[in-house]
């Protein structure tokens, strides 16, 4: 039997449906592989002016964190307690009298915000800190709420905000996923539509990474190649490329550069991915200063990570909303802030040891925060939780160009609604892409007739925060 030589010109799926009757299904077709044209989607670029940020991590509490026993002390609340509250707010779920938070609030560093206990190592560095206290939400529903902080629309699919952070900067290590999202024991709510690129080039979709494992074979699935070794797998490419130079020859077909790339990082990761995510080279100190739970390990992995130049990465609490306390507040808010203060207060001083928060974005945060009334059991009795509350919660930012020791905006007395300089999702990502030296109605992407950004027609930057 005679096989076809490599050099032979064939005829193409895209070609024979443009050729057939149903030559309407080549243009369906052309839309769908469009993305792998992006052979330089990530490419380094210039910015719009001068970045004080280069990179970001997030930190995303899934859930939604109770701002009032985090970051935005209510004395009042202790005045009001067990009284009914006569603005009580709509919500998802009934909530009844005022409950007091059970922790602790105290002034920390020069600045003197008053954080709580729960997080009283992260407190330390509160002078490197930027908290926002009048962050809003549009509804009281996780989901919707995920989307809109993530990727600045409740309702329709778009890019997440590290895709758009990809697309505006380039990837600085083309050796590793410029975008990464690390969530031990599974998915968040919305799995990963909270890393999705949507209309935006594929290549820069968020990586994402079950940080519960230690062993790199499953930390990093298919890391390795089970039945070939790395040098034949070197030969294998090499006698590809060949190939591909000889077929490129005969057209111009940006998508088969595009497949051509994919396979050549594909191979570089192998080596460069393990060694980032190994955290066994660091010093016993450093492991210890990060604590050697799964939280310590991932954040010391993106701190990795990010000194090699990933764009983004975002750690997530753990998989589903952990940080949904619907009930027994306390117990459970202790439990997982003492799983995140010391990982999180441990980055903030390696990151300013080794020179790198002067240009590196922290965001902490979940999708909303909680009410400062008690939820109510269906037989009308409080379970000493909160509901949620998308009318008013805190996030923080520190590091590339943002002015520490600083608090912008506030809740109302009780902290339920945003009532000072109330603060969007896009206003949020506005201000940080702003640090990063973007203009972010200017970040566009044309689809569908129309130009789209992340902040879509809104957005103001928070000069307030910013150095």
């Amino acid at each position: 039997m005679t096989h076809p030589s490599p050099t032979q010109t064939a005829t193409s799926r895209r070609t024979l449906l443009q050729q057939s009757a149903l030559g309407v299904g080549g243009l369906g077709l052309m839309s769908l592989l469009q993305n792998e044209g992006q052979a330089d989607s990530l490419q380094t670029r210039s910015v719009h002016f001068p970045p004080k940020a280069k990179r970001v991590i997030h930190f995303f509490l899934n859930g939604g964190p109770s701002h009032v026993d985090t970051f935005d002390p209510k004395p009042a609340l202790a005045r009001f307690s067990g009284r009914t509250v006569s603005d009580n707010l709509a919500t998802e779920r009934k909530t009844g009298a005022a409950l007091p938070s059970p922790f602790r609030f105290r002034k920390y560093g020069q600045s003197g915000i008053e954080v709580s206990e729960l997080f009283h190592k992260t407190a330390q560095h509160i002078d490197d800190i930027a908290v926002i206290r009048s962050m809003y939400a549009e509804v009281p529903n996780h989901e919707p709420s995920l989307m809109l902080m993530n990727c600045g629309d409740s309702v329709q699919t778009r890019p997440s905000f590290g895709s758009w952070t990809l697309y505006g900067l380039g990837a600085e290590n083309q050796n590793l996923p410029g975008f990464i999202a690390m969530c031990p024991g599974g998915l968040p709510i919305k799995d990963n539509e909270n890393w999705q690129a949507g209309f935006l080039p594929g290549s820069l979709q968020g990586t994402y990474v079950d940080s519960q494992h230690k062993d790199i074979s499953k930390l990093i699935e298919n890391i390795e190649h089970a039945h070939i070794s790395t040098t034949s797998q070197r030969r294998q490419l090499d006698l590809l490329a060949k190939w591909n130079t000889q077929h490129k020859s005969t057209r111009s077909d940006q998508r088969l550069d595009a497949r051509i790339n994919s396979y050549e990082l594909a191979f570089r990761m192998q080596r460069d991915a393990a060694e980032a995510f190994d955290i066994s080279g660091e010093p016993k100190y450093v492991q210890e200063q990060y604590g050697d739970g799964v939280h310590g390990r991932q954040t010391l992995i993106a701190r990795r990570l990010l000194e090699r130049g990933v764009r983004f990465v975002q750690l997530w609490h753990g998989a589903g909303q952990p940080w949904d306390n619907h009930s027994n507040i306390e117990a459970e808010h202790r439990k997982l802030a003492g799983q995140l203060d010391q990982p999180v207060a441990a980055l903030l001083a390696d990151l300013k040891q080794r020179g790198m928060l002067e240009d590196t974005l922290v965001l902490f945060g979940g999708e909303f925060g909680r009410t400062p009334t008690v939820e109510l059991a269906g037989d009308g009795k409080p379970i000493n939780g909160r509901d949620h509350n998308h009318w008013g919660f805190s996030v923080w930012m520190a590091g590339g160009g943002i002015k520490g020791g600083t608090v912008y905006g506030a809740t109302d007395e009780l902290g339920f609604k945003a009532a000072d300089k109330p603060t969007s999702a896009h206003d949020l990502h506005a201000t940080m892409l702003h640090a990063m030296g973007i203009n972010h109605e200017k970040l566009t992407y044309r689809y569908a007739g129309r130009d789209y950004r992340l902040t879509d027609v809104h957005g103001k930057v928070i000069h307030d925060i910013l150095s």
